[in-house]
């Protein structure tokens, strides 16, 4: 299945993401399979990954998904790692294979919600960024689209995707909260759900939202210079 996927990879599959990296999505027997393709790396980051001074990315997203798991934090469940090299052993590009995940929302769908409709996922959000942090588990780009949801009648479910970067170990309060400041979407979801966070980890709200409401301000002033933000950002 593996060297068949590769094998069609170029024109055959679902792109569902293509930038520096290519994702697409196959069905084979009614399994969803996603298959991330890391560009090759560049200048010395090829020489670094390599010879083992630091693992691929592809790797650490094959690797990582054990730990999550581990700790009942849910994300696609790995399948493969495969990598190419060229005659001189660097690295060229490398493949990660994971089952899809079929959670069909992300927190990109919140950023031009009205009031009235986000208040319970913002809560939710909160509790489980909460224990990913309070398990020891940071992931260091929590953003939008890395995280997905559903809601069915058990209540609100979280995966979260591209791991390759992440921090395991103790995560402090306001670690854990400066790790908020990319979430997307009006400012009073990210209120809600700061206020939600500091209850969940016994820590004081007003400081929470000092710490939070601060860093997202800069995050975006910044952001907002090299990309078009399509929802109304209130500072």
């Amino acid at each position: 299945m593996i060297i068949h996927l590769l094998s069609v990879f170029e024109n055959e599959g679902e792109t569902i993401h293509r930038k520096r990296n290519l994702i697409k999505v196959f069905d084979m027997n009614g399994l969803k399979v996603n298959v991330k393709r890391y560009h090759i790396p560049s200048s010395i980051n090829r020489y670094v990954y390599s010879y083992g001074i630091r693992k691929p990315k592809g790797l650490r997203a094959y690797e990582y998904p054990a730990i999550l798991l581990d700790r009942n934090i849910e994300t696609p469940e790995p399948i493969a790692y495969i990598e190419y090299r060229n005659p001189a052993g660097l690295l060229g590009y490398t493949y990660f294979l994971s089952v899809q995940c079929d959670y069909e929302h992300t927190l990109y769908e919140v950023g031009n919600a009205e009031r009235g409709t986000y208040e319970e996922l913002a809560k939710q959000v909160a509790h489980f960024a909460a224990q990913m942090h309070l398990r020891g588990v940071l992931h260091k780009d929590f953003t939008p689209g890395n995280i997905l949801w559903k809601e069915d009648n058990q209540g609100y479910h979280f995966c979260v995707v591209d791991i390759n970067r992440m921090y395991f170990g103790r995560v402090s309060a306001r670690k854990g909260l400066l790790n908020l400041k990319k979430l997307w979407g009006p400012k009073l979801f990210i209120e809600i759900l700061v206020r939600e966070y500091a209850c969940e980890r016994h820590i004081d709200e007003k400081w929470a939202l000092s710490v939070v409401m601060s860093a997202r301000a800069q995050f975006w002033k910044e952001y907002g210079k090299r990309h078009e933000i399509p929802f109304q950002l209130e500072i």
